[in-house]
């Protein structure tokens, strides 16, 4: 398993847009091989008065993340980011992880 997150530090003021980018978009995740599940995640208001994001993607591999990086859905996905890019402080810091444990309940 592999996991891609890309945090965003986004001011208050723009919450609302920045969301709605998100959830407005067509991501074409589903289209790929490997792809297992997406989250958006939401962090609470901090210190400085803005608010962490963090796009959270789990992949079977990190080759099928990386060929999703490579990808024409990627691509189409990704083509109205300059767009956004004002409604977040700088850019989007990606870490990559790979699974050296799973946890999960078993399926009923």
């Amino acid at each position: 398993m592999y996991i891609a997150m890309n945090r965003f530090t986004v001011r208050p003021e723009n919450a609302e847009a920045f969301e709605a980018a998100w959830l407005g978009r067509d991501s074409h995740l589903k289209e790929m091989e490997g792809f297992v599940e997406f989250h958006m995640l939401r962090g609470p208001l901090r210190e400085d008065g803005t608010i962490l994001y963090a796009s959270h993607t789990v992949w079977d591999s990190e080759e099928t993340f990386l060929a999703w990086t490579r990808s024409d859905q990627f691509r189409a996905t990704h083509k109205h980011a300059g767009k956004t890019a004002k409604l977040h402080e700088g850019h989007p810091s990606f870490e990559g992880f790979s699974a050296i444990q799973h946890i999960a309940m078993a399926e009923a």
